[in-house]
């Protein structure tokens, strides 16, 4: 994660930047392209346009240098493989020059008539982060329902209340994608981590979702299952990374007290029974003592692993974590 200074901020050559991930789209990109040039000219904004070729095995990079002899704004960068949309946004975030980062994808399902006013959003209204939603989609009910249980989820977990976390089409201010790193499949919850480092203004946008013209969906089912796994570890990660043992000790210390209170009422009870000669059964002939000894052994586990967890991150290289909004002199 990078340091920020305001200061250096100050100017821009380049108003909007558009990063865009794609993969295997070698039919869209010059209508994309020409479609982005017409919208952001009339509105006199100068832009540049960055294509992350994501390991594609068509022709899409032979088309983008094609594209790129013709239009200097529009800039090229090619994977040696297929690394992710994450992999890819993060490299097109590094490279954007633009006061206004958006990002959309390459497929013609997101509009170009919708970067004018995401660009004012940031710029006039003042938000961080504005996220496109498809308030009217054109997907198969096997792809928008479990989208919408994976949006709830998020919004409950993350407290931001956006309908279309997942939504391609979102618009940056340049400290936000300068101070965020986004890695595996994190390109869901950008949003979240945005809010965890300090950038709480978040708006939403009703944008326009066309059907697909070109090529087939990148994407399967899988990845709901692991959107779910993903937002589990950025929630883990984000709020323990640097004390990790408040989430493991927490959860040994109430292990290890309920399999001791377990116990405790067991031998209580044999002696009680045994002082007012009642027949009673020997502890270890008890289901209820086999529980409470595997909640102390877990108790025990789960400290002794936030204990190792701490002394691990005390000792490892340590990195500026911490963003620094702005200073005077």
């Amino acid at each position: 994660m990078q340091s920020l200074n305001l200061n250096k901020l100050a100017a821009f050559s380049v108003e909007i930047s558009i990063v865009i991930p794609l993969l295997n789209e070698e039919e869209s990109l010059p209508e994309l392209t020409r479609w982005i040039a017409r919208v952001l000219t009339a509105r006199g904004l100068s832009y540049e346009v960055i294509l992350i070729d994501d390991g594609s095995t068509d022709n899409s990079w032979a088309v983008i240098e094609a594209l790129a002899g013709q239009d200097m704004a529009l800039r090229g960068i090619r994977f040696n493989r297929n690394y992710g949309k994450s992999a890819a946004l993060n490299v097109g975030f590094e490279a954007a020059r633009g006061r206004v980062v958006c990002t959309m994808d390459a497929d013609l399902q997101d509009s170009p008539e919708e970067l004018p006013e995401l660009y004012r959003m940031v710029t006039e209204d003042g938000y961080d982060l504005v996220s496109g939603w498809k308030q009217k989609r054109f997907d198969p009910l096997s792809k928008t329902i479990p989208t919408k249980l994976f949006n709830g989820a998020t919004r409950a977990i993350s407290g931001i209340q956006l309908h279309d976390f997942n939504c391609g089409l979102k618009a940056y201010d340049q400290r936000v994608v300068k101070a965020i790193e986004v890695y595996g499949e994190m390109h869901r919850y950008i949003p979240v981590i945005a809010k965890w480092n300090g950038f709480t203004k978040i708006g939403e946008k009703v944008v326009q979702h066309q059907e697909r013209k070109y090529g087939v969906t990148k994407f399967g089912l899988e990845r709901f299952v692991y959107g779910f796994l993903d937002l589990a570890s950025i929630t883990f990660v984000s709020r323990f990374r640097r004390r990790p043992m408040h989430f493991f000790g927490t959860l040994g210390t109430i292990s290890f007290f309920i399999g001791m209170i377990l116990t405790l009422w067991l031998t209580g009870e044999k002696v009680w029974l045994s002082l007012h000669n009642l027949r009673a059964r020997n502890v270890t002939d008890q289901p209820l003592f086999f529980m409470a000894l595997v909640a102390v052994i877990i108790g025990v586990q789960l400290f002794l692993a936030g204990f190792l967890a701490e002394m691990v991150q005390l000792n490892g290289p340590r990195r500026d974590d911490y963003l620094v909004r702005e200073t005077l002199r």
